[in-house]
This record gives structure tokens, C-alpha cells and sequence, in this order.
């Protein structure tokens, strides 16, 4: 009698890809005024993601609006070295240079720290507001009121992955 095949090796089951959520608005949907800077509180929304890729050291997140009326759009909020451990930002997230989670707040584009919302002309059509979160291989270290150009340069060949989410805002 012929021996038995050997049972072939369970197929690891894929790991889902970086996803980005908010409790406060689903994909492509509206933002609500509460987090608008010009007709809101001006506090950031709620966001959670699932784990990262493996080798993740540390994950950043990106807010722009590349509709804005000025060349390269305009940044409303820049966070990096987030611990890999992390899977959430609470709603209204403080403007200090360091988070007590961990993660370092660089400038958005009214050169402050932090968070600030949404608030595109009065009269544009809605402008659309990505909320991109990067899966990073190490501690990028990069001085508190960073810009999202020093970022961007810093995240070059140390992604591992990216997750987007998007939000529309019209100015009432």
C-alpha cells in the first residue's frame, strides 16, 4: 500500500490591511460642524485603525485638505511617533507637544500644534479632508512643530502601510 500524503500546511489566514475609522463620520461622508474650526468647537474627531503590519514601530497621521485655495493644499493636523501599540485617538485630542499615549504633535498649516478643523471658504463646494494614518519601521524622532513636508521627507522608504480616510466639509 502506498504511504498517506502528508497533509498539506494550514494557509495563514491574511492579515487585513490598515483601516482607518471614525465613530463621528464614515468613509466619504459628511464632517460634522462640531469639529470645524470656523463654525464648530474646533476638536478633533474620534479615530481608531486595527493593527498595523508587523514591524511596526511607531504610526503617524496626516490630516489635508487638498482642495484648499493655496498651492499644496492646506494641513490641519500632523501626529507622529504614536506608539504601534495604539489603536485609537479620543475625540478633542490636547494641542501639547507630546501626547501622555505618546506621539508628538508637529504644526498644521496655521503653524500651531494640533488639531484645527476643517474651514474652507465661505461659497466653495465641500472640500474633502484626508485622514491618512502611516504604519512606520522606527522612531522618527523628529522635533515637535514639525510640518507635513518634514514628515512626508522623514516617512520615505519607512512605511510599511497606509490607511485613508475621508471626510467631505462645507462651510454653512
Amino acid at each position: 500500500t502506498p504511504a498517506p500524503l502528508p497533509s498539506p500546511s494550514p494557509t495563514p489566514t491574511p492579515r487585513p490591511p490598515l483601516a482607518l475609522t471614525s465613530t463621528a463620520f464614515g468613509p466619504a461622508a459628511p464632517i460634522p460642524a462640531k469639529y470645524a474650526g470656523c463654525a464648530g468647537q474646533d476638536v478633533s474627531p474620534p479615530l481608531s485603525w486595527n493593527d498595523p503590519p508587523p514591524g511596526t514601530v511607531t504610526l503617524a497621521l496626516i490630516i489635508h485638505d487638498p482642495d484648499a485655495p493655496v498651492a499644496g493644499g492646506w494641513t490641519h493636523w500632523v501626529l507622529f511617533d504614536m506608539t504601534a501599540q495604539q489603536r485609537s485617538l479620543a475625540e478633542a485630542v490636547p494641542h501639547s507637544a507630546q501626547l501622555a499615549a505618546g506621539g508628538t504633535h508637529g504644526n498644521n498649516s496655521w503653524d500651531r500644534l494640533g488639531y484645527g478643523g476643517p474651514c474652507p471658504p465661505v461659497g466653495d463646494p465641500a472640500h474633502t479632508y484626508r485622514f491618512t494614518l502611516y504604519a512606520v519601521d522606527r522612531q522618527l524622532g523628529l522635533p515637535a512643530s514639525s510640518t507635513r513636508a518634514q514628515l512626508l521627507a522623514a516617512l520615505q522608504g519607512r512605511t510599511l502601510g497606509e490607511a485613508l480616510l475621508t471626510g467631505t466639509y462645507r462651510r454653512p
